[in-house]
């Protein structure tokens, strides 16, 4: 669930197909940033930073095909604007993982920021709480990463993996369950902070009657689910990028 080069072992071998876990990589290699078809040098340029795992990097389908890339897309389609985008994500990582690839980049001027990621701690079985201190500490260095502007930054909620063929083969109804517990926990932290939260979990708990949502691997969103994504994202961060 989160770019194609996470150092993690799972139990069963499907796991590590499904997942596409591979050897860590250098900061180099985490850290992408696509200029936009659009050069064109009188243009304003706007930057967006994508933290996350592999709904942010999109894995299973092409890079144009993520969700930062499809808002990036949209973004220069209404805005009159080239969007410089930025993504610090990776196939399987937690939080933790999220916080080590930011390191010390404690502050910037990103006129816009999301984040998604929490899907490898439920995963992974790892404790609730290690999830509840480190989210807090990565929404936090996402609003320095904005500018110290929380206006600038969305928080999207963590897709529901149950409602794919993987899910359905792998697991129980209590994965919904538990992912809920997650999301409850994002947003409470979302208004603490004056962020926008983004709820597109109920988009991907339609990948079983719409088996278009979910990406060829039968775990991931599809280019189509992340469209949608988009479809809700867009109008929201219209306001935020005039500011």
């Amino acid at each position: 669930m989160i770019m194609k080069l996470t150092t993690m072992i799972f139990k069963l071998p499907l796991l590590i197909i499904l997942l596409g876990l591979m050897p860590s990589c250098s900061d180099s290699d985490i850290e992408r940033s696509e200029p936009t078809i659009n050069d064109e040098s009188n243009l304003e340029i706007l930057t967006y930073l994508a933290l996350g795992d592999s709904y942010t990097v999109g894995e299973s389908v092409v890079y144009e095909e993520s969700f930062p890339a499809q808002l990036s897309t949209r973004i220069e389609e209404y805005e009159d604007v080239r969007v410089n985008t930025t993504v610090i994500a990776q196939t399987g990582w937690r939080t933790d993982q999220l916080l080590s690839a930011i390191g010390n980049r404690e502050s910037a001027n990103y006129n816009l920021v999301t984040l998604l990621i929490g899907v490898n701690n439920q995963f992974q079985s790892r404790p609730f709480s290690q999830y509840q201190t480190e989210f807090t500490i990565l929404v936090d260095k996402a609003i320095n990463l904005a500018g110290n502007d929380s206006n600038h930054v969305v928080i999207l909620s963590i897709p529901d993996y149950y409602y794919t063929t993987y899910g359905q083969n792998n697991g129980s109804l209590e994965i919904s369950t538990e992912i809920d517990r997650y999301n409850d926990f994002a947003k409470s932290i979302a208004k603490s902070r004056g962020i926008t939260f983004l709820d597109i979990t109920d988009i991907t708990r339609k990948g079983l009657e719409e088996p278009e949502l979910v990406a060829t691997d039968g775990l991931h969103p599809s280019g189509i689910a992340y469209e949608k994504f988009v479809e809700r994202l867009y109008p929201l961060i219209r306001s935020k990028l005039k500011d």
